[in-house]
């Protein structure tokens, strides 16, 4: 486990923006997953810890792009038609024999070029005249050849440490010959959840009590961020168990994740519990919906905590927990920019960032729009396809500007 200063997070107490928090993490945060090497078979969705660098040239060896026929372009007629002998035959998978000069050799699709030639002509535009070829006037010099290299060359980084590797990586993995790759190892995350008022899902239900909807969530998200959460169930408002339960999950974990409790409330406990044994700070971030969001350590793990209310907690973790855990795993945010038409009018106040539940729908003219969601808290979460992100500085939308998007499915923000 990696271990921090206490006051690694220290940042001014005025209300912080979400890219200066985001750039703070990064700039004070080392990488705290290791790296172990693994069987390409177990490599997809998972973090490649070292620059990847082609040990050969992709494709290895000139060879021909189509089915046809390899010749030199110095044996092309000027003008007209070409007639040649056929003085050959290579498969994919075998050596090419030397051709007799001014003879075509007859290839398939990967078949090394035979020495000497340089065009392919591909079958569909010759015909074959008893044992001869007859080849297309206009025929270009070099067509329907493949050089060696010229995909990959030999010696570039073809993958870079930092990708969180899909299926097309994998596949060129493969191809540069590599049976196994250096990965880093996925981010433990100890995952609480806090207050006297909750139930797990499955339980009785207490008359002042209501079902815990965070730890699912939050395991859920921290899945698809490629790390490893161990739900480690209810902090009550105990102050010493809940102290000893923190304090405990600080020796076995890369990063201690909780949601409510941190404010400061009489009966908001973590923060005296994360301060007994490291440092909290509070950040006030310009960020809405959510509360402050606590960051701290506790005996050197990273600390964070996130509000107590669901839809909170979710853009929080979008806003904050997400660079957090990518950084710490060593993984780049790949999620691509995406921008979606506004269908709907409405006034902001500035010096906030505001995150709004949408769903996109076809406008008059059959491109997507976007419009607020439909429902409540967590019915409008679940029923949008994902969130506008309306900056700072923004005071008003109006129907057609282009607002920032974030659909629901890109929260790891992989390239698969």
């Amino acid at each position: 486990m990696g271990r921090l200063s206490p006051d690694c997070f220290d940042a001014a107490p005025a209300p912080m923006r979400v890219a200066d928090a985001v750039a703070l993490i990064r700039a004070r945060l080392p990488v705290l997953s290791g790296i172990e090497t693994i069987p390409l078979a177990g490599a997809d969705g998972r973090v490649l810890a070292e620059d990847l660098i082609a040990p050969l040239d992709l494709p290895p060896f000139d060879n021909a792009a189509v089915d046809g026929y390899a010749l030199r372009a110095g044996d092309l007629a000027v003008e007209g038609e070409t007639r040649l002998p056929i003085g050959g035959r290579v498969p994919a998978g075998h050596p090419a024999a030397d051709p007799d000069p001014g003879a075509v050799v007859r290839i398939f699709t990967g078949a090394p070029m035979p020495p000497g030639t340089d065009t392919v002509a591909m079958q569909e535009d010759v015909r074959i005249e008893g044992g001869t070829v007859v080849l297309p006037e206009g025929l270009l010099p070099g067509s329907n050849r493949r050089r060696a290299g010229e995909d990959v060359a030999r010696g570039s980084i073809v993958i870079r440490a930092g990708t969180r590797l899909g299926p097309q990586h994998i596949a060129l993995a493969a191809a540069c010959g590599m049976p196994a790759l250096p990965l880093r190892k996925p981010l433990t995350v100890a995952l609480f959840s806090t207050g006297d008022e909750l139930t797990p899902p499955g339980q009785p239900l207490s008359p002042a009590g209501i079902f815990d909807a965070n730890r699912p969530m939050l395991a859920a998200l921290l899945k698809r961020l490629g790390a490893d959460p161990v739900d480690l169930g209810i902090l009550r408002d105990e102050p010493g168990p809940l102290r000893a339960r923190i304090a405990g999950a600080a020796a076995s974990h890369d990063l201690i994740l909780t949601s409510g409790g941190v404010s400061v409330g009489e009966e908001d406990h973590v923060r005296a519990a994360v301060e007994a044994s490291g440092a909290l700070t509070f950040w006030r971030l310009a960020i809405k919906p959510g509360r402050p969001v606590a960051l701290g350590t506790v005996a050197g793990t990273p600390f964070i905590g996130l509000p107590g209310n669901p839809a909170a907690a979710y853009v929080t973790a979008l806003a904050v927990l997400r660079p957090l855990v990518l950084h710490l795993s060593g993984a780049h945010d790949t999620a691509p920019e995406m921008a979606v038409r506004s269908g709907f009018a409405r006034e902001k106040r500035p010096g906030r960032r505001e995150y709004l539940r949408v769903c996109l729908r076809a406008g008059p003219d059959g491109l997507p729009e976007a419009v607020p969601a439909p429902g409540g808290a967590l019915s409008g979460l679940a029923g949008s396809d994902g969130l506008v992100e309306l900056a700072e500085d923004l005071t008003a939308i109006r129907v057609g500007d282009a607002l920032p998007y974030r659909p629901h499915g890109a929260f790891g923000g992989d390239t698969r």
